[in-house]
C-alpha cells in the first residue's frame, strides 16, 4: 500500500515533476467556545508565501456545498469544476499541505478520494515543518491547463446519519468521534445539544499529533488504539467530528496501521446535534 504521508524531503527533490499538483488549505479552528465563525481561511499567508508550484483551495468555500449548515462535501460538478480549474487530471499525483496540524488537508485527501482520486497523499508536518526547515518558498500563483478531473462518488467512504441510526439499532459500526473531549462529555458544542452518540468511543485528533504537528509515529498511534480500545480490524468504522474534518485525520491515522472499512459521517455532529430527534449520550 502506498503511504498516505509523504515527507518534506521528497517534495523538495520533486518540486519540479510535471504530474505533480501540490495544494496548499491552510487556515485556522476557533476553540467552541469562542464566537463564529470558528474556521478562518488564510488566503492571505498562502499570497504572501507559499509552497513552489502550490495552488490554494478554501475549504470552506470551495469544497463544500454552499449553504450547507454542516458544510457538507460539495456535489460532483463543483467538486470537479474547482479540480479541473486547479490543473487536476486523472493521472495527477496530489500532494496537500496545510498549517493547522493536518487537519484540513486529510479532509481534502479524503473528499478527493471519495470522488475516484486514490493518487493523494499528505504533506507530514505540512507548510508548519516547511518553513521550519527553510525550505524554498513562492509568492508566484501558478497557472495550469485545465485539468480533466471528473468525480465519481465512492459510497463506501461515506455515512449518513441514517446509517448511523440503523447500527444502533442492529449493532455491527464501530463509531468513533475525534472531537475534544469536553465537546464529547457535553461541557462545549458546536451544535444545538452537546454530548455524543451513543456508543462512539473519543479518540481526540490531538492525541495523534506530535509536537512538530506530524502524525506520530505508528507504535504511538498503536498505544494511543488499543488504549482507546479501537478495534483496528472492525468490519465498519465511521468517524466523526464536527463538520467532517478533523475525523478525515483519525482515518489517516488508522490507515497507517492497516485499518480498512473506515467511513466519515460527512454531516458529523453539527448535523446529528441539531436534530432533536437524534439520540445523545453524555
Amino acid at each position: 500500500m502506498t503511504s498516505p504521508l509523504v515527507q518534506t524531503d521528497w517534495l523538495q527533490d520533486h518540486l519540479t515533476d510535471t504530474d505533480l499538483r501540490i495544494i496548499e488549505i491552510r487556515g485556522k479552528v476557533l476553540p467552541p467556545t469562542e464566537p463564529p465563525p470558528h474556521y478562518l481561511s488564510d488566503r492571505a499567508g498562502y499570497e504572501a508565501a507559499h509552497i513552489p508550484g502550490a495552488v490554494y483551495v478554501d475549504w470552506q468555500v470551495d469544497i463544500v456545498e454552499p449553504g450547507s449548515p454542516s458544510n457538507d462535501i460539495a456535489s460532483p460538478a463543483r467538486f470537479s469544476a474547482l479540480m479541473q480549474a486547479l490543473g487536476v487530471s486523472g493521472r495527477s499525483r496530489v500532494v496537500i499541505a496545510d498549517d493547522a496540524g493536518g487537519m484540513f488537508a486529510t479532509r481534502l485527501r479524503w473528499a478527493l478520494r471519495y470522488y475516484g482520486h486514490e493518487a493523494v497523499q499528505i504533506l507530514d508536518g505540512g507548510w508548519t515543518k516547511w518553513i521550519a526547515e527553510g525550505r524554498t518558498t513562492s509568492a508566484d500563483i501558478p497557472q495550469y491547463p485545465r485539468g480533466g478531473f471528473q468525480a465519481r462518488a465512492n459510497p463506501r467512504l461515506i455515512a449518513t446519519a441514517e446509517d448511523i441510526l440503523q447500527s444502533l439499532a442492529d449493532g455491527g459500526m464501530q463509531l468513533i468521534d475525534t472531537r475534544s473531549p469536553g465537546e464529547f462529555s457535553g461541557v462545549a458544542s458546536r451544535a444545538k445539544h452537546v454530548g455524543h452518540i451513543p456508543t462512539a468511543i473519543n479518540l481526540p485528533r490531538s492525541v495523534l499529533v506530535a509536537d512538530d504537528l506530524t502524525l506520530k509515529p505508528a507504535d504511538e498511534l498503536r498505544l494511543v488504539m488499543e488504549g482507546s480500545n479501537i478495534d483496528l480490524n472492525a468490519e465498519d468504522c465511521v468517524l466523526y467530528c464536527n463538520s467532517g474534518v478533523s475525523a478525515t485525520y483519525g482515518m489517516l491515522a488508522m490507515e497507517v496501521l492497516g485499518a480498512k472499512n473506515l467511513r466519515i459521517y460527512d454531516g458529523s455532529w453539527k448535523d446529528w446535534g441539531s436534530d432533536p430527534a437524534t439520540p445523545k449520550a453524555r
